[in-house]
C-alpha cells in the first residue's frame, strides 16, 4: 500500500508536470497534494514497517519529536491544500466565465504559500510545547508512530496548556477548512443543480469522488481528536490512524486523478511516448 501510495502520487506529478494542457490551478493544487500525500506517508509508514520486520520498536527521542512534527505539518497542508481544491471547483462551476481572472497564477502560488506558513506554524506550536514536558520512566508508546495525544499521555507534567493548543489549533487547522469545504461543495451542488444536463452530472460525480476522500479524511481525524471515546481504546486508534495515514493518501490517486479524463489522456500519452521509445 505505501509502493501504490508513492509511485501513483509520483506518477500524478510527473503527468502535470510533462502535459501542458494539465498546466491549470486544479492540477497546480493536485501535484501539492500529492507531494503532500508522499510526505505523509513516509513520515510513519516506513518506521512502522522496520519495526514489523525487526521486532525492535524503539525511537529516539529526538526522532519521535521529529515525526510528530513532520505529522502533524504534513496533516495541516493536506487539509489546507484539499480546501484549495474546493475553493477552485466553486469558482469553476459557480462563477466559470470569471475563472480565469479570479483563479490567476498569483493567488495559486499564495494560497499554496500561505498553506505551508499555516502548517509549519502548527506543528512548530505543538513541538514547543511538547518540549517544555517532562516524561515519566515508562516510555511506551500505545501507538503505531508517535502520535501527539499518545505523547501527551506519557508526561509527568502539567499538559493543560497543551491540551487548549491542540484543540484550538485543532479547530483552525481542521475544522474551519472542513466548513469551508462543505460551504463550497454546497454552491457548486446548488449550481449543479439548476443545469440538468449530461455535463452536470459528471461534475457532481467528481464532486462526489472528491467529498468522499474529504469524508474519508476529516471523518477519521474527527474520530480520534476532537471527539474522542469516553473509554480509551488503543485498537480504534491505531485503527483510525491507519485509515488516514496509509488508505487515505494511497486512494486519493485514484479518485482525484485517474478518474479524471484529462488525466487519463495524459496517461495514455505518457504510455504511448514509452512504448516508442523503448521499441
Amino acid at each position: 500500500m505505501h509502493l501504490t501510495t508513492v509511485l501513483g502520487n509520483l506518477l500524478i506529478i510527473l503527468l502535470i508536470r510533462l502535459e501542458s494542457c494539465l498546466h491549470t490551478p486544479m492540477y497546480f493544487f493536485l501535484s501539492h497534494l500529492a507531494l503532500t500525500d508522499i510526505s505523509f506517508s513516509s513520515v510513519t509508514v516506513p518506521k512502522m514497517l522496520m519495526d514489523m520486520q525487526t521486532k525492535y520498536r524503539s525511537i529516539l527521542y529526538e526522532e519521535c519529536i521529529s515525526q510528530m512534527y513532520f505529522f502533524i505539518f504534513f496533516t495541516d497542508l493536506g487539509s489546507f491544500l484539499i480546501t484549495s481544491m474546493a475553493y477552485d471547483r466553486y469558482v469553476a462551476i459557480c462563477h466559470p466565465l470569471h475563472y480565469t481572472v479570479i483563479m490567476r497564477e498569483e493567488l495559486c502560488v499564495f494560497l499554496v504559500a500561505v498553506s505551508w506558513i499555516l502548517s509549519c506554524a502548527s506543528s512548530l506550536s505543538h513541538t514547543l510545547l511538547l518540549t517544555r514536558l517532562s516524561f515519566c520512566a515508562a516510555n511506551t508508546i500505545p501507538h503505531i508512530f508517535c502520535d501527539l495525544a499518545a505523547l501527551l499521555k506519557l508526561s509527568c507534567s502539567d499538559i493543560f496548556l497543551n491540551e487548549l493548543v491542540r484543540f484550538t489549533v485543532g479547530v483552525v487547522v481542521i475544522t474551519l477548512p472542513f466548513m469551508c469545504i462543505l460551504v463550497s461543495y454546497g454552491y457548486v451542488g446548488a449550481t449543479i443543480l439548476r443545469v440538468p444536463s449530461t455535463k452536470g452530472i459528471h461534475k457532481a460525480f467528481t464532486c462526489g469522488s472528491h467529498l468522499s476522500v474529504v469524508s474519508l479524511y476529516y471523518g477519521s481525524i474527527f474520530g480520534q481528536y476532537l471527539f474522542p471515546t469516553a473509554s480509551s481504546s488503543i485498537d480504534k486508534d491505531v485503527i483510525v490512524a491507519v485509515m488516514y495515514t496509509v488508505v487515505t493518501p494511497m486512494l486519493n490517486p485514484f479518485i482525484y486523478s485517474f478518474r479524471n479524463r484529462d488525466m487519463k489522456e495524459a496517461l495514455e500519452k505518457l504510455f504511448s511516448r514509452a512504448t516508442v521509445f523503448f521499441w
